[in-house]
């Protein structure tokens, strides 16, 4: 660890976190669906505690463990419904910084307005705690 994490380091760093999950969470996207895309875009980002973090939630909230193992291949398994799987695509462009007009349109297939703002909102969030992570080098706690 370089140093603490910058959320508990700044006064009020954390509850402003806190608070932007919890306004993504009001916009009716299933918690389960944010919590695997959380899994997913820590993958992306190498971020050792947020994948750890996650598929702890998620194993508590008793998602199936198939779609907890697969979701770095979510393209290729039948296990996420077409809504689900424009979610991951989204998630990806958006971490990338570039999101197509393509996947764009089929996220808007499937999600309202309110909801693609709540998955913005939770992608957001998980991306800048990956780089809070990442860039401070927090480590798993055994």
């Amino acid at each position: 660890m370089r140093i603490t994490n910058p959320v508990m380091s700044v006064p009020g760093a954390m509850k402003a976190m806190l608070d932007l999950s919890a306004a993504a969470a009001t916009t009716g996207v299933d918690k389960d669906l944010v919590e695997l895309i959380c899994l997913r875009v820590s993958i992306v980002n190498g971020c050792g505690a947020c994948i750890d973090y996650h598929t702890k939630l998620l194993r508590e909230a008793d998602v199936a463990d198939e779609r907890i193992w697969a979701v770095a291949g979510w393209r290729d398994v039948p296990y996420y419904s077409d809504a689900e799987k424009a979610a991951f695509a989204l998630a990806e462009e958006m971490t990338h910084v570039h999101v197509s007009d393509a996947v764009w349109d089929e996220a808007a297939k499937h999600w309202s307005e309110q909801e693609l703002a709540g998955l913005m909102l939770a992608i957001c969030a998980i991306n800048t705690w990956n780089r809070l992570n990442v860039g401070s080098r927090q480590k798993v706690s055994a």
